[in-house]
């Protein structure tokens, strides 16, 4: 194959690698020649061995030249934020406390990725311990814009073609808000679909992984391949989990419905989004519902914010005691109002995310989706100091729904500003069915 490899998609490259049209090594090559002429403006790799990463390539090459068995994304390149577990690599969390830190066992995803035949690239740049202070990750498209966080490196670098794939995680906002402002595609499935075992984590409640690719598909393929029952992971469940390749492949029986909720914090949203997704709206026609948002609705917002300060104060503190000067001012403060949180406090906020749950088990069985925001517009510039606004993601975290966002629109400064929707718990497949149709249909429209 010839051409620029690197802007190749993960089920393209995968499906010319196993036919034999295109190496590994060749891919790899293509990819490190991007990195090489743009990462250092981008600054999406907290690490990168050029030459570990041509050894991956070469064997699984040599493996496929022996007709021995090969993974799904035989020889194909990925990214891992760098709070993922990898012996072979360090894992800094984002943090000079962890500098040169290297782990004695992979992550669970890890041990999927090598199992479907990725080759590892490197770790990319995640936020402070995949919180708010910022990395100096720039975005793509515009230097002097944030590519989001907390996953910005894994965002950036599959928006610059360094990867065709990457994987994140999200606690609050932190797949769905990068892709959005990078230009990519991003995914978040159920809760418990994928393994956090060997992830840094900050939220027992709320940490999830999720996934940047090039396409629908691609993001799609990449959850199939690391989705899997975990007993070391407490939110991990023990049933078959949806096939969301198969879902984004497959053609709705009817044409969806979808909802939209006027929340309250809509007014948030910056006038080029809000214009935006109104034209969406208005394509979409009778498909979308829209509805006044119960104030309780809105009142997650707050529910998550418990949640999360309480557990990540009390995750960070042995942490912070010994380290104290070297944490940001933004983390210190946040587990100083974590730790101001009372045992019953937080029950009580665990209980309203319990309820939350079921509202939405009841919901969905009228709509095959929820329309929203992903972010509230383009991306903020660097010099506000701020990966951008979470709340258009918090409510569905807290549920633990599946989130994908699809990069749909542009904004007012010509950086992408994407179109985020919600599924139902477990039914990932029919909510990646819903996003093709949606992608479909606004492709017709332009």
């Amino acid at each position: 194959m010839r051409g620029d490899l690197h802007k190749l998609s993960a089920v393209d490259a995968a499906q010319a690698i196993r036919d034999g049209r295109l190496t590994s090594e060749a891919l790899v090559q293509a990819c490190l020649d991007q990195i090489a002429a743009t990462d250092k403006t981008i600054k999406a790799w907290a690490y990168l061995d050029p030459e570990l990463a041509l050894v991956q390539a070469r064997e699984m090459d040599r493996i496929r030249k022996a007709g021995r068995a090969t993974g799904v994304l035989h020889g194909v390149p990925v990214g891992l934020k760098d709070i993922i577990d990898t012996r072979f690599m360090p894992t800094e969390c984002g943090t000079p406390i962890f500098s040169g830190r290297k782990p004695d066992t992979d992550a669970t995803i890890v041990n999927r990725l090598r199992e479907a035949g990725t080759v590892i690239m490197g770790k990319t740049k995640s936020t402070e311990f995949a919180y708010l202070h910022p990395t100096d990750t720039t975005n793509p498209h515009n230097a002097n814009h944030t590519p989001g966080g907390s996953s910005s490196g894994s965002a950036a670098a599959v928006a610059a073609h360094h990867v065709p794939l990457a994987v994140g995680t999200q606690t609050g906002g932190s797949v769905i808000r990068p892709a959005s402002f990078c230009g990519t595609f991003g995914f978040k499935p159920t809760r418990g679909v994928i393994s956090r075992t060997g992830l840094f984590r900050t939220s027992q409640s709320l940490d999830q992984v999720g996934v940047f690719g090039k396409t629908l598909a691609d993001t799609a393929l990449l959850t199939d391949v690391l989705g899997c029952f975990d007993p070391a992971d407490p939110a991990s469940f023990g049933r078959p989990r949806p096939a969301m390749l198969d879902g984004t492949n497959a053609k709705p029986p009817v044409e969806p419905d979808i909802a939209w909720f006027d929340l309250s914090f809509h007014d948030r949203l910056r006038p080029d989004a809000a214009e935006g997704l109104e034209v969406v709206i208005e394509v979409l026609g009778p498909r979308i519902e829209r509805f006044p948002a119960a104030p309780q609705l809105t009142e997650l917002v707050q529910v998550h914010k418990m949640i999360y300060d309480y557990e990540i104060a009390r995750q960070m503190s042995p942490i912070a005691a010994a380290n104290d000067d070297r944490l940001s001012t933004c983390m210190r403060q946040t587990i100083a109002r974590g730790l101001a949180i009372s045992d019953g406090q937080y029950e009580d906020a665990l209980g309203v995310k319990t309820s939350a749950n079921e509202f939405f088990t009841s919901h969905f069985n009228d709509f095959d989706a929820i329309m929203a925001p992903a972010a509230s517009g383009e991306a903020l510039p660097l010099a506000e100091g701020s990966t951008g606004d979470a709340i258009y993601c918090t409510i569905w975290t807290l549920a633990g729904l599946p989130c994908v966002t699809l990069p749909l629109l542009i904004g007012a400064n010509d950086l992408p500003i994407g179109v985020q929707l919600i599924g139902a718990a477990e039914e990932d497949d029919r909510l990646m069915r819903t996003a093709a149709w949606v992608q479909r249909a606004m492709t017709q429209e332009e």
